[in-house]
């Protein structure tokens, strides 16, 4: 990993930027960064090739020269000129892949996260079994750019009929327009071609995309210095010097310590990188190891159970039954799973259905991810697929809403606007802010894709959460429903409590966040909040019929003694003149001095206003003087004044009671 320090080696890394992305003088325009993987067929010379174009000899095994084989992964860095001037050079990671059908397994490790395939055909073998297999997988894998190097021209007199079956077998492929370079290592024939096809095709290329949601499937680890290193393919984000991440699928946190990229030591890298992370307090090949995924906390945890679109590749001699067990290729990541069908009990060669992942470890995995199928074995590829929900569940799998609920989301895996629709449609609402964070669509994107389904009336925005109309309609319609069964049922009560309009919607909007903001929008709107209830703001609270006399002679008792009320055993003896009594004090006609005493509402303003006055003319006064100029009762003017107290009107001193300073003012 490590370049040893030199003058000439630091004032170099001094010229660069210190990120990977660093600009080669001012004049020149940024250089882009991309992932080029080799494909092929063993003994096609794929390292040869990598090591002609780079200097850099791949096969670093040393069973891979004693057999003169690719086993693992390799890697190399190639910079290639800008194809015009003003227009950006290129910063290429090359990963060389193993031809050898025995290691498949390792070449999907390694291609999971590239822009471009470099496949190789040797003329003297042409197109080959390996060859076709690894064009199936790049082809599941969503890679769409290639070029092909014909190998070993030198070994051939007829290259144009070797490239003209080459070119057959690419139609009907994304890659049927690759170009075809002739080339040799051995005289270094149409190297410098094969440079400027792949200048060409990468020029064409959309640069890889930062969706601020870094990924970095490892698929190297070893120790250097003691410290736990890491190497992969970063995709979807950058990663920074000093970052805390969290490994996947264990959720062990740790910092990286240092980052490098093609041999030098950089603070941040971005996507389309080859990477190297430091990251201390981390035991290699034991709390990380290939198929782990370096990433950011806030994405959440691993996948046990995905939803997919699968397709069975048509060269698969067997039908894929319902509960094989296979082996999933996602990333650098080799998972065992049990797969299962929504509709059918089999998938024919060539057919594409829904389906179910159930992995037997977790994997980290996003909506929109491309994966492999291969049999358990290990010996073939059987198909490919792309997840539409990363965290499903056994229990809805033949659900029928489910079930459209995947069929939207197959129709166009790539379409953001679909994702956020068929999400909002499923969950009925959500945070906007945590709408589809496990998916392959960036922030801004998701933003404006709610923006337009809500422009489409598809789906409502209320503050910080977004609601399917359909459904948001429908919850607002039950709430006002069940306010107003309220007030016709209990008219004497002030109106629903809260907890009761949860309870009632709460097999729909599970989510604290959701109910809160669906009751924000009432008391926007016809509604007000009343203590721990919610009212209608026209409904006034009434006695129903078969209170109304009770509550008159509530209300004529308490009127007779005004300031000496009766206690409340005499006031309501009864459970109908409770229940009155109760209705008063809801309303605030009737106030509780304590748990024994209690006086209409104005009857307690006309004595405080009397006692206020008193004190104002004559001063400090005692209960007593208080009592006699109520005529009350020590009874009722002693849990009176104490209130009083409380309320900061009056305040006590000694056994006399002064004015407050709020209350004199």
């Amino acid at each position: 990993m490590s370049r040893r320090s030199t003058p000439r080696n630091d004032a170099r890394k001094a010229k660069l930027a210190t990120n990977c992305s660093g600009t080669y003088g001012l004049p020149m325009a940024e250089p882009q960064h991309y992932i080029v993987a080799t494909a092929g067929h063993v003994d096609h010379g794929k390292s040869a090739l990598v090591k002609a174009l780079t200097g850099t000899d791949p096969d670093r095994l040393p069973d891979e020269k004693a057999r003169g084989i690719t086993i693992d992964l390799g890697f190399a860095n190639l910079e290639l000129p800008a194809a015009a001037p003003g227009t950006p050079s290129f910063v290429l990671g090359i990963v060389d892949v193993p031809g050898h059908e025995d290691f498949v397994k390792n070449m999907v490790a390694g291609v999971g996260s590239i822009d471009l395939a470099l496949f190789v055909v040797a003329a003297d073998d042409g197109w080959m079994p390996q060859t076709e297999e690894h064009l199936q997988i790049l082809t599941y894998l969503g890679v769409s750019h290639a070029v092909v190097a014909l190998t070993k021209i030198d070994l051939t007199r007829d290259e144009h009929a070797v490239s003209a079956k080459i070119r057959e077998k690419l139609l009907g492929t994304p890659f049927a327009e690759a170009p075809i370079i002739p080339t040799s290592v051995v005289n270094g024939r149409g190297l410098d071609h094969l440079k400027a096809a792949l200048t060409r095709v990468l020029a064409e290329t959309a640069p890889p995309a930062d969706i601020g949601k870094p990924r970095l499937p490892v698929d190297r680890v070893f120790k250097l210095q003691g410290i736990g290193t890491v190497t992969g393919t970063l995709t979807g984000g950058t990663l920074r010097r000093g970052q805390p991440v969290v490994i996947q699928p264990s959720g062990k946190k740790v910092r990286i310590r240092t980052i490098q990229s093609h041999n030098r030591d950089v603070e941040v890298c971005g996507p389309g990188t080859r990477v190297g992370l430091n990251l201390p307090d981390l035991k290699a090949l034991v709390e990380i190891r290939r198929g782990d995924t370096v990433t950011l906390d806030a994405f959440g945890g691993p996948s046990t159970i995905v939803d997919v679109q699968l397709e069975l590749s048509p060269r698969t001699a067997r039908p894929l039954k319902d509960g094989s067990r296979v082996r999933v290729h996602h990333g650098s990541c080799d998972v065992a799973a049990h797969v299962a069908f929504h509709q059918r009990r089999d998938l024919a060669a060539g057919e594409s259905a829904l389906g179910q992942m159930r992995f037997e470890k977790p994997s980290f995995v996003f909506a929109g991810d491309h994966f492999i199928v291969r049999d358990w074995a290990e010996q073939n590829t059987l198909a490919g697929g792309v997840v539409l929900d990363p965290d499903a569940r056994r229990r809805l799998f033949t659900n029928e809403a489910r079930l459209q609920f995947l069929n939207d989301r197959g129709k166009s895996p790539e379409d953001v606007l679909n994702f956020v629709a068929s999400q909002v449609m499923r969950d009925g609402g959500g945070r906007r802010s945590q709408l589809l964070l496990k998916s392959r669509f960036s922030a801004d994107a998701i933003s404006d894709a709610v923006s337009r389904a809500a422009a489409e009336g598809r789906v409502i925005i209320r503050g910080e959460y977004v609601f399917e109309a359909a459904k948001w309609l429908v919850w607002r319609s039950r709430a006002v429903d069940a306010i107003d069964r309220q007030h016709r049922t209990h008219p004497e009560q002030m109106g629903l409590s809260l907890t009761d309009l949860r309870n009632t919607l709460k097999a729909e909007l599970r989510d604290e966040g959701l109910f809160n903001t669906l009751v924000e929008d009432l008391y926007a709107s016809d509604f007000v909040r009343v203590g721990a209830a919610i009212r209608r703001a026209t409904h006034r609270p009434a006695l129903p019929a078969q209170l109304q006399a009770a509550g008159a002679k509530l209300r004529s008792t308490l009127a007779a003694k005004p300031f000496d009320p009766p206690s409340r055993k005499e006031l309501a003896p009864d459970p109908v003149t409770q229940q009155a009594l109760r209705f008063l004090i809801a309303t605030g006609e009737a106030v509780e001095i304590n748990m024994e005493v209690l006086m209409t509402a104005e009857n307690v303003r006309r004595a405080t206003e009397l006692i206020r006055q008193f004190i104002r003319d004559h001063g400090p006064a005692t209960v007593s003087e208080l009592r006699q100029t109520l005529g009350s009762s020590r009874r009722v003017i002693v849990p009176l004044l104490e209130r009083l107290d409380r309320d900061g009107i009056t305040l006590r001193q000694d056994d006399k009671r002064v004015l407050s300073k709020v209350s004199k003012s």
